[in-house]
């Protein structure tokens, strides 16, 4: 009868729940459908793609569009993979409240057919999704194919043997390409000042052409002077931070005043009217070198400054950090003038032949530049290094090795260019000299994140070595990588298929684990952790103490809370983040065997950890002894407990051997304690007397209880003395040494005063055989011989009361 009554209900709630479905759900589904990507332009986008692929004529340009626009497809297919997901997940929820089919075979026919319903709908519903990934993997390989395509170009290109502008047969075109372009820009000139239109136009913009041009020329000529008696002004004699970062921020106008300067020139001449299409590209090709040219002196000045009070960059003396300063604003001119004439020579279609010629003298001088560069860099190294028995550094070893590189392309780049591989000198020369400009980047921000953190901490000493200096020059070094990898060739589409990659993220276990996953998972554990450890402060510090609970029972439930709240931080982290744990329970499954073997000892200290908290046999500040140490509890975790010795050192003892060993504790529950202090007298003394000046002592004492009272006990007769011990109970058993000590300072100047006496072992030396030691005759009496006789080298031999009994004596001589 039960098994019934839960079959119809399980078909009317299937029934409702298929009504919903079939209504909203449908709608919903179709909705979604028509919102898709369209399928027929990407069949037509695809078809042309994989054509020219085939075909292997179409230029790299058109293959980076085409690449491009394969991406904005790919990126829908993304989307579209989304598709119906709620309510795919509500039918997923409805065949497992239906439950799988019974091994039998038997299952009502309503129950069957509400399956197969179900099931059909499921297909339906995502068909579209699958369709989306089969359309992904296709624009995929798509993508991949021209990357291979471009990569085989770039790669051809490189190791192509050009023109080579040594041969003296190149070198008249190379001058006549350059003669042909001053030529056409004067006869543009020539041409303009002659026209009535341009000469009206002239003149009404001579005002506004004349303040341009004297503002840049002021800007050019002043503008560094400026800056430094700024920079001089600000930063005096001081060394501080804030003055530092104060005069570096002055320091950007020698950078871009005399940018503005030359901006200022530029838009003075275009507003002349009288330059053509060939002055207009000179025009517009100069803004970007003198950016390029003013940068790196900037740069130079920031790595090899001229008057710095503290330690610099580089350990490098005045004359080397000058020559880094000469060698520096020279390596910005070539970069600017490699730019320059690179970007005239393609867009004037100059002869491969004529650019090689005129761009060799330029390669020539930018490997010399690199070749200084690189000295001073291993110069910085050696110097950092000093002694030759100092073990050299990681960064040390670093700068060695960049400038040995540096060094073997400064000289590799020319004589490739010679032979005629002049594409492959310059991807390796100009992306050098590119590379040496960002390594001058970050090195200058690396310390300004440190003065601006000295500035916040005022810890100037420990400034290189702290943590937030450290991290904040790893995240730049991060950041750097892709302007680094677009330096030395790699392209912006490959950077953005890295990054797609990368934010798709992995797949473990089933589980999709992407950056934005564990940001969230980062972000949700790190605001409970933060919840937990406020919660944590407030019981510790305003709830508990108002409560009768000791210390012991105050720091149990403050970690108690703490190991809670870490712990529902992290499943509310990973439910929030969407990971399927249900997924990895196989994996977990199988490493659980291996883990428990491997943890066992961890896992037991914890345990033990969470036991000690809940029956609290010990609490911080307790007096305990535990392996033969003694000393306080200081903080009980997960793992351990540390004690803290009379000796001020730190044990650290694994939280099982409180649990499984014997431990004891002085201090539990109260401080009460009993302190006893043997004293020994001589013999003869009156032992009653001795009692009383005993217990008199004790009861003087401020820290002995007086219930139960001290008492005096008479041990027994020792080998030399008359034993007594003072037995008392201390209010606080933590000064017992203090208490031991104040008695026995008092006992010995009682018993001073009395006139008791405190013995010390005293013993009887006998000399056996003296006569055979000194040549003389024994005496034919029994007796033991007399003092006098014995002689003074005569070996002393130590008798034991054992010896005695032996010899039939009494033990005392006699």
């Amino acid at each position: 009868m039960t098994s019934v009554i839960r079959t119809l209900c399980v078909i009317l709630a299937l029934c409702f729940a298929g009504l919903s479905v079939s209504g909203p759900g449908q709608m919903a589904y179709a909705q979604q459908t028509i919102e898709g990507p369209d399928f027929a332009a990407w069949e037509d986008t695809a078809t042309r793609v994989e054509n020219a692929v085939e075909n292997g004529e179409v230029s790299t340009e058109v293959l980076e569009d085409l690449r491009r626009e394969l991406s904005q497809w790919r990126q829908r297919f993304v989307d579209a993979q989304g598709t119906n997901a709620t309510t795919i997940k509500t039918v997923q929820d409805q065949l497992a409240a239906l439950g799988p089919v019974p091994e039998s075979g038997e299952e009502a026919a309503d129950v069957t057919a509400q399956r197969d319903e179900l099931n059909r709908r499921l297909a339906r519903l995502q068909a579209p999704a699958r369709t989306a990934e089969l359309a992904r993997s296709r624009a995929d390989a798509l993508m991949q194919g021209i990357d291979e395509i471009i990569r085989n170009r770039q790669t051809a290109e490189l190791l192509r043997l050009g023109p080579p502008p040594v041969n003296p047969l190149h070198w008249p075109e190379g001058l006549r390409v350059l003669y042909q372009l001053a030529d056409s820009i004067q006869r543009e000139v020539l041409a303009d000042w002659d026209s009535p239109v341009a000469q009206t136009e002239l003149k009404d913009n001579l005002p506004v052409i004349l303040a341009w041009f004297l503002a840049g020329l002021v800007l050019l000529v002043r503008g560094r002077y400026w800056s430094k008696q700024l920079m001089r002004h600000v930063a005096k004699d001081e060394v501080s931070a804030g003055r530092w970062i104060g005069t570096f921020v002055i320091s950007l106008g020698e950078w871009l005043l005399p940018y503005a300067g030359v901006y200022a020139l530029v838009r003075a001449f275009s507003a002349t009217a009288l330059f053509g299409p060939r002055g207009t590209l000179v025009l517009d090709t100069i803004l970007p070198a003198a950016f390029i040219f003013l940068l790196a002196r900037w740069l130079a000045i920031q790595i090899f400054p001229r008057n710095e009070k503290r330690a610099p960059l580089l350990n490098l003396d005045d004359r080397c950090r000058y020559s880094g300063r000469l060698y520096g604003a020279l390596m910005g001119l070539v970069i600017a003038a490699f730019y320059f004439l690179r970007t005239i020579a393609e867009s004037s279609n100059w002869t491969e032949a004529a650019t090689n010629v005129v761009l060799f003298p330029v390669l020539v001088l930018a490997g010399l530049l690199l070749f200084k560069l690189a000295r001073l860099l291993l110069m910085h190294s050696r110097a950092a290094r000093g002694d030759s028995d100092v073990e050299e550094t990681f960064r040390d070893r670093l700068a060695r090795l960049l400038s040995r590189a540096l060094m073997v392309m400064a000289v590799l780049a020319p004589l490739l260019a010679a032979v005629g591989y002049v594409k492959a000198a310059q991807a390796m020369m100009l992306p050098a000299l590119l590379s040496m400009m960002l390594l001058a980047v970050l090195l200058v921000l690396q310390r300004v994140f440190t003065e601006v953190y000295v500035m916040l901490s005022g810890n100037r000493e420990g400034a290189e070595d702290a943590l937030v200096p450290v991290l904040a020059g790893f995240v730049l070094v991060i950041l750097s990588l892709p302007f680094f990898a677009l330096i030395w060739g790699a392209r912006w589409a490959q950077l953005t298929e890295i990054w797609v990659r990368f934010t798709e993220g992995v797949t473990i276990g089933g589980t999709q684990i992407s950056p934005s996953i564990f940001l969230t998972l980062a972000m949700v554990f790190m605001f409970g952790y933060v919840l937990t450890r406020l919660v944590q402060g407030t019981l510790k510090n305003t709830v508990l103490p108002k409560t009768r609970l000791d210390a012991g029972g105050r720091n149990a439930i403050v970690s108690g809370v703490g190991y809670v709240g870490i712990f529902l931080a992290a499943l509310i982290a990973i439910t929030s983040a969407g990971i399927d744990l249900s997924s990895l329970a196989i994996v977990a499954g199988a490493l659980s065997v291996g883990i428990g073997f491997g943890l066992q000892n961890i896992v037991s200290n914890f345990v033990s950890g969470i036991i000690l908290l809940i029956e609290r046999p010990i609490s911080e500040g307790d007096w305990i002894e535990v392996g033969g140490k003694h000393g306080y509890v200081r903080s009980i975790s997960v793992r351990s407990t540390r004690i803290e010795t009379f000796d001020r050192t730190d044990v650290i003892v694994p939280n099982a051997d409180f649990v499984s060993g014997t431990v004891t504790n002085y201090t539990r529950g109260n401080t009460v304690g009993r302190v006893i202090v043997p004293v020994g007298v001589a013999y003869g003394s009156d032992t009653r007397r001795i009692e009383t000046i005993l217990q008199e002592i004790a009861e003087a004492h401020p820290m002995v209880l007086a219930v139960p009272p001290p008492n005096v006990v008479f041990r027994g007769f020792g080998a030399s003395s008359l034993d007594f011990e003072i037995r008392a109970i201390l209010r606080d058993v933590n000064w017992v040494m203090s208490v031991h000590s104040d008695m026995n300072h008092e006992i010995a100047r009682r018993f001073v005063e009395e006139g008791i006496e405190i013995p010390f072992p005293q013993q009887d030396v006998w000399f056996r055989n003296g006569e055979a030691l000194s040549g003389k005759p024994a005496p034919a009496q029994d007796s033991p011989p007399s003092e006098a006789e014995t002689p003074a080298s005569s070996a002393p031999v130590q008798k034991t009361e054992a010896d005695y009994d032996a010899e039939g004596g009494d033990g005392d001589g006699r």
